[in-house]
C-alpha cells in the first residue's frame, strides 16, 4: 500500500474490551501489528467506568491522553460521562461488528470518527450461511439422523425424491454486508435468489444476480429463507406466525442474524409439526430453555452463535481494525467508517 511511504505517527490508544476478548484477539502475531501503528499499553484495559472502585494503575492518566479507543466485545458504553474522562479522544476503532452496544449519541455529538470491522466479520457468517443453504437443500442433517437410526442402507431415491440444489430458490431477507456477501457466494450455483430489503436499490441487487421482491412474496416462493436483517423495533418478530405460514411445506429457515426477528413460539410449533426445517445460530432467548424441543428435532440444526468470527478468523477482524488505525495515523479516511445516519436501519 502506497500510504506506508508517508510520514508516520503512533496515536495514543487505549484498549476497551473484556479481558477474554483481549486474550482471544490480541494473541500471537496481531499484538505486534497493533504496537507497530499505535502507542498502546497492552496491559491497560478499559472494561467499565466504576465510580466506587479505583482504576487500574495508570489507566486514568492514559485515558486523559487517549486519542483513539481500540474496542472489542465487552467495551463499556461510551456515554457523555465516560467521554469526559477522554478529552483528547478523536476516534473509535472497533475490532468487531456492530458498534451499537458502545457508541452512543454522545460520541456523535463529540464528532468522533468511528470505524468497524463488520465487513471482515461478514465473511465467516456468509460462509456458514452458504454451507447451511447447500446442506439443507440436500437434507444432510435429516438423512444423517435416518442413517444413524437405521444403521443399514437407505432407499435415497424413494425417501428423498425432491432434494438437491438444482434450480431451488433462496430468499435473502436483508441486503446487509452479510446478505450481499451471501449473494456473491451463491452466484456460482444453479439457484434463484430473491431479496427483500426496503432500503436496497433493485438495480444493485440485479447486478448481484438477485431479484428484489416483497417479503410475503419471497416467503411464498423460497425453498430456503435466510435472515440478514438488523434487530430494530420494526423488525421484531418480522417472521410471525402468519408469515411463517406463508413458507412452503418443507422449506427451511436459516437465522444467522438475531433471534428477535422470529417469533420463537410460532417457529417452534411449525418445527415440532415437521412442516418446516431450520438452521438456527441465533434464537430468542439467546440460549433456549433446557426443555426446548428444538435441541432434539431431526429437522433443526441449532448452533451456539458460531457463525461469526472465531479462532483464526479473529485475526481478520484485528487486521482490518489495525489497518483502519494506521489510516487514521496517516491522516487518511477510514475505509470502513460507520455512518451515523445508517445506524437507524442497520446492525
Amino acid at each position: 500500500m502506497t500510504h506506508r511511504l508517508l510520514p508516520r505517527r503512533r496515536p495514543v490508544t487505549v484498549l476497551a474490551m473484556s479481558p477474554g476478548t483481549r486474550a482471544a484477539v490480541l494473541s500471537g502475531r496481531m499484538l505486534p501489528e497493533l504496537l507497530r501503528v499505535a502507542d498502546v499499553d497492552p496491559d491497560l484495559l478499559l472494561t467499565g467506568f466504576r465510580h466506587d472502585e479505583p482504576d487500574e494503575p495508570g489507566l486514568g492518566r492514559r485515558l486523559a491522553q487517549a486519542e483513539v479507543l481500540f474496542t472489542g466485545w465487552g467495551c463499556p458504553p461510551l456515554d457523555a460521562e465516560a467521554l469526559e474522562r477522554m478529552p483528547q479522544l478523536r476516534a473509535v476503532v472497533h475490532a468487531a461488528g456492530s458498534v451499537k452496544h458502545h457508541v452512543t449519541e454522545a460520541c456523535w455529538e463529540r464528532g468522533l470518527l468511528v470505524s468497524s470491522a463488520a465487513a471482515a466479520n461478514a465473511v465467516p457468517v456468509a460462509e456458514y450461511t452458504l454451507a447451511a443453504i447447500l446442506f439443507t437443500n440436500k437434507r444432510v442433517l435429516e438423512s444423517a439422523h435416518a442413517y444413524r437410526a437405521a444403521r443399514a442402507p437407505i432407499d435415497l431415491l424413494r425417501r428423498y425424491p425432491a432434494v438437491g440444489n438444482h434450480h431451488r430458490t433462496v430468499g435473502i431477507v436483508g441486503a446487509s454486508l452479510i446478505g450481499r456477501r451471501v449473494m456473491e457466494l451463491l452466484r456460482p450455483f444453479d439457484l434463484r435468489v430473491l431479496v427483500h430489503d426496503p432500503y436496497a436499490d433493485p438495480g444493485e441487487l440485479a447486478a448481484l444476480g438477485a431479484e428484489a421482491c416483497a417479503l410475503d412474496e419471497l416467503l411464498r416462493r423460497s425453498d430456503v429463507v435466510s435472515l440478514h436483517a438488523p434487530a430494530l423495533p420494526q423488525t421484531r418478530h418480522l417472521l410471525d406466525a402468519a408469515r411463517l405460514a406463508l413458507m412452503p411445506d418443507g422449506a427451511t429457515l436459516v437465522n444467522t442474524a438475531r433471534g428477535s426477528l422470529v417469533d420463537t413460539v410460532a417457529l417452534t410449533e411449525e418445527l415440532v409439526a415437521g412442516r418446516l426445517h431450520a438452521v438456527l445460530d441465533h434464537t430468542e432467548p439467546e440460549v433456549l430453555p433446557a426443555g426446548s424441543p428444538l435441541y432434539d428435532l431431526p429437522n433443526v440444526l441449532l448452533t451456539p452463535h458460531v457463525a461469526g468470527s472465531l479462532g483464526g478468523e479473529l485475526d481478520r477482524l484485528v487486521a482490518t481494525a489495525v489497518e483502519e488505525l494506521e489510516r487514521y495515523a496517516l491522516g487518511l479516511g477510514f475505509r470502513h467508517g460507520v455512518d451515523r445516519g445508517r445506524l437507524s436501519y442497520s446492525a
